[in-house]
């Protein structure tokens, strides 16, 4: 595997790391249940087995950092646009600040 197919798997198990909060949120919802609880699941194994797959070719402490942020960031956002979240500039901050995480471990792999 190369090292940027590596870098394919793990932002794209980050943005199923960001379905499974979406879908135990959707759980909640009245007669979404359990296709809350299926989305949660399918989003938390697809996630994980990228972030498997990723590990190969990179470390473990940025892979694992990456994969969270994104989910973060990407949770996140849609909680803004799907739940009404607050908007506030604190929030956004701390985001920002996971993102440039994110971004500074990407380039210092």
């Amino acid at each position: 595997m190369t090292t940027s197919m590596a870098w394919t798997y793990l932002i794209v198990g980050g943005l199923f790391e960001a379905g499974w909060p979406i879908g135990l949120k959707m759980a909640e919802t009245p007669g979404r249940g359990l296709a809350g609880w299926l989305i949660a699941t399918l989003c938390m194994a697809a996630s994980m087995a990228l972030l498997y797959l990723a590990q190969r070719e990179i470390s473990i402490g940025t892979a694992y950092a990456v994969w969270t942020g994104i989910g973060a960031a990407g949770a996140f956002a849609c909680g803004l646009l799907l739940y009404g979240d607050p908007a506030t500039f604190g929030r956004f901050a701390g985001v920002g600040l996971i993102i440039s995480g994110v971004v500074v471990l990407k380039l210092a792999h």
